[in-house]
């Protein structure tokens, strides 16, 4: 197993972890990787759009003029397309566009993001996290210890209140519980900050 340095808040190391490599040491899956964050983000999508067409728009039953002899184009009906209040060309409809993976991929295309992550140098590993109070301030401080200059995503063992709220007003910095990790929030940050604890528990899994 690959070992890694552990730090605290302040961005000092204070022990070492070490990383199961059926969880951190695995295979990178573009392929894997890349239908894991699709599946994600088509089942994000509502899909309630739907306008009418013209067998659907209310009235336009009756032919509006005489066939010939008006020296107009001839028309069928005020409800057709090039009409105002008239239906839709291939109108939008209501649809399902949720995608399925099974757990075994989505499992195996977390653990290769994961991988990526700590095989590039952008996995951190803290003690613990904690503030005092809901404050943005320590936070910030400590982003600035870890040199947190871009996105990145703290994952924590549990959903600490007040860590949440804390990070709530910094833009580059997302919080989130173990539980609720995926592929998508993993390669969508540049880096990914895990307690130990958190760590541990991702890796129970493969024990």
């Amino acid at each position: 197993m690959a070992t890694m340095k552990v730090l605290n808040m302040s961005g000092a190391e204070v022990g070492e972890i070490e990383l199961n490599e059926n969880v951190f040491g695995v295979e990178y899956k573009e392929a894997l990787i890349h239908q894991a964050v699709v599946t994600r983000l088509a089942n994000e999508r509502q899909g309630t759009k739907s306008t009418l067409t013209r067998t659907e728009v209310r009235g336009g039953g009756i032919k509006p003029w005489r066939q010939k002899g008006t020296g107009r184009a001839r028309q069928g009906s005020i409800r057709a397309p090039q009409w105002i209040k008239g239906g839709v060309v291939f109108a939008p409809k209501s649809r399902d566009f949720s995608k399925k993976m099974n757990d075994k991929a989505k499992k195996a295309a977390l653990y290769s993001a994961l991988s990526k992550k700590v095989a590039d140098g952008e996995f951190i590993v803290v003690d613990e996290l904690k503030v005092s109070a809901p404050k943005t301030k320590e936070m910030a401080a400590f982003a600035k210890a870890l040199g947190l200059n871009k996105t990145a995503l703290v994952v924590m063992d549990n959903d600490d209140v007040n860590v949440i709220r804390a990070a709530a007003n910094l833009p580059k910095l997302a919080t989130l519980p173990v539980a609720q990790l995926s592929t998508y929030e993993v390669v969508a940050n540049g880096k990914v900050v895990m307690t130990k604890a958190a760590v541990e528990k991702i890796q129970e899994v493969n024990a």
